[in-house]
């Protein structure tokens, strides 16, 4: 996995939204960012939409998210999109199909069907993945292409890191691994960090905003829940919690499909 790009900034914005993972889920996207802009009414300055990864898989409307973080900003907001493993293993499976066939059985089915891809019944792409690559890839417009593969991976502000999964404990941010910024779990969420960053991130879906040292995960598992969040952080370190409901995703995963 090529090294991504770091944003680090040295002085805040008004405010910061974060949003957790959208996993195909664009109704509640639309209603959490209209919720996000009338909230933002009340602080002047530019604000912040960042949205911290795994736009794709498993939710019914990947396509129309991806669309959606590349749209224009609402009116004195800038948007910021930072990479998920899901972004990360659609891009492996196009290149090395046979090595990454795990991006369909954790809900890549779902966004290659919502680009054109037909329901494959009789699973034929464990047998052909390379084939099944090789169909898919002229349905996926080059502009989402070109934005996974642009995507940067974190933004540090001062004692605030927003990353899709989380750090290496014990590791300074500048030395993070891009592996582990997507995909680690257990040694980030089970230790006590030190220090005084808080990390945002996602990744790992929780039944509720989950505040813990030096961290907080706001990973509402959209496409099963039915309910997406996002943490405004202002540059004094206080936050608000807003939340948008909406249709759980009829997700099946591809072990299931018949």
């Amino acid at each position: 996995m090529p090294n991504r790009p770091r944003l680090k900034f040295d002085t805040w914005p008004a405010a910061v939204y974060a949003i957790g993972d959208v996993h195909g889920c664009i109704e509640q996207l639309h209603r959490l960012e209209a919720m996000i802009v009338a909230d933002g009414t009340q602080i002047a300055g530019e604000k912040w939409i960042l949205t911290l990864g795994d736009y794709i898989d498993r939710g019914p409307a990947s396509p129309a998210v991806l669309d959606h973080v590349l749209s224009p900003a609402p009116a004195g907001f800038r948007r910021l999109a930072l990479v998920g493993n899901h972004e990360q293993l659609l891009l492996d499976f196009l290149g090395n199909a046979a090595a990454h066939t795990e991006w369909l059985e954790w809900g890549g089915l779902n966004t290659a069907e919502a680009y054109g891809m037909p329901p494959d019944p009789e699973q034929l792409w464990r047998r052909d993945p390379y084939g099944y690559a090789e169909r898919l890839r002229p349905l996926i417009p080059a502009r989402h292409l070109d934005l996974l593969d642009d995507l940067p991976i974190c933004v540090s502000l001062p004692k605030f890191f927003f990353v899709h999964a989380g750090i290496r404990p014990g590791v300074p941010l500048d030395r993070q691994e891009d592996e582990d910024l997507i995909w680690i779990r257990a040694p980030f969420l089970n230790a006590r960090l030190a220090g005084d960053i808080t990390v945002v991130h996602g990744h790992t879906p929780v039944d509720a905003i989950d505040i813990a040292p030096g961290r907080i995960d706001i990973d509402t598992g959209c496409f099963r829940s039915g309910v997406l969040t996002a943490l405004r952080v202002t540059p004094d370190g206080q936050t608000k919690v807003l939340q948008a409901h909406g249709p759980k995703a009829n997700y099946v995963p591809a072990n299931q499909r018949s």
